[in-house]
């Protein structure tokens, strides 16, 4: 969808979203963007990059945005949005219609303090970048919930959570630190090139937002790494303790199968004759059970 036109202090502004073939041959014939631009900037597999084209003057902007996939069950992956300057026009490509981004957009455009073309794509990148703060606090809450459960018995359902935000923040942290490493490098680009103090005060706001949240997505992977590694360990001991009572009922079991085994042999037997012999081969099993439950707790097997 090609929406209509908008300006930002006189600068056009082509807003796209999940644009169609049809939609493509539009911005081609109508406004000259060559097909291989299109091409690039609507790929949901492009990660973040800045490109100017010296022939053309064109800079094209991508950066990741934050995308659920079950925001109750907390799964997030990135997709990538764009930004193009053609020709003096402003192009945004918003191809998966990633919420967080026409949220960025429109309160850049909606800022009175935005005045400038390139203020609005630095506004816009800040803004994106602060939607991940919303959901790692999130993450923080889910993470404080399963680590209570570490106390109780361990869910299914509580492992699969677990694992949804070992994927998320996987996928977040990645796209944070490459949103920061393009934005550590924008300054140093064509896009930067005789900044003036307050387009330098918006890279520093964007590069000190992108530095948070770099910060809070490490501390939390580090966190729930641990929750999962204590997990995992609560598993092992619980299977190891089951395992360690089942070998020894298994053993207790064995000692009065192996008496009446050999009781039950059709030959004769010392003490096989006596009217009260199978009182006998009881009392010779307790004995031996106790017996050998003894050595193991003396051997701490117990």
């Amino acid at each position: 969808m090609i929406k209509p036109e908008k300006t930002i202090n006189g600068t056009k502004w082509i807003e796209t979203i999940q644009i169609n073939a049809e939609e493509r041959a539009t911005l081609e014939d109508q406004y000259g963007i060559d097909e291989d631009i299109i091409e690039y900037v609507t790929d949901n597999d492009e990660s973040t990059n800045y490109v100017h084209d010296i022939n053309e003057d064109d800079q094209l902007f991508i950066f990741l945005a934050p995308y659920a996939l079950d925001k109750d069950a907390l799964r997030y992956i990135t997709q990538p949005f764009g930004m193009l300057l053609h020709k003096g026009v402003l192009f945004t490509f918003n191809q998966s219609d990633i919420p967080e981004v026409n949220t960025a957009l429109y309160s850049a455009l909606d800022n009175p303090e935005v005045k400038s073309v390139d203020a609005f794509i630095l506004e816009t990148l800040f803004t994106v970048v602060d939607s991940f703060i919303p959901i790692s606090r999130a993450i923080t809450k889910k993470r404080n919930y399963l680590d209570k459960m570490l106390n109780r018995k361990t869910k299914n359902s509580d492992l699969v959570s677990l694992s949804y935000l070992q994927q998320t923040l996987t996928f977040l942290s990645s796209a944070v630190q490459t949103n920061l490493s393009e934005l550590d490098r924008l300054p140093k680009t064509h896009f930067g090139v005789g900044a003036d103090q307050d387009k330098i005060d918006l890279f520093e706001d964007v590069q000190i937002e992108g530095e948070q949240v770099q910060r809070m997505f490490e501390i939390e992977t580090q966190v729930v790494d641990r929750i999962d590694h204590t997990f995992n360990s609560l598993a092992n001991n619980n299977l190891n303790d089951t395992m360690k009572f089942l070998t020894i009922w298994s053993l207790t079991m064995a000692v009065p199968t192996i008496i009446t085994g050999f009781y039950g042999m059709n030959v004769k037997l010392p003490l096989a004759g006596m009217q009260y012999a199978w009182m006998l081969t009881l009392g010779i099993s307790v004995a031996l059970i106790v017996a050998m439950l003894i050595m193991l707790k003396v051997w701490r097997k117990m």
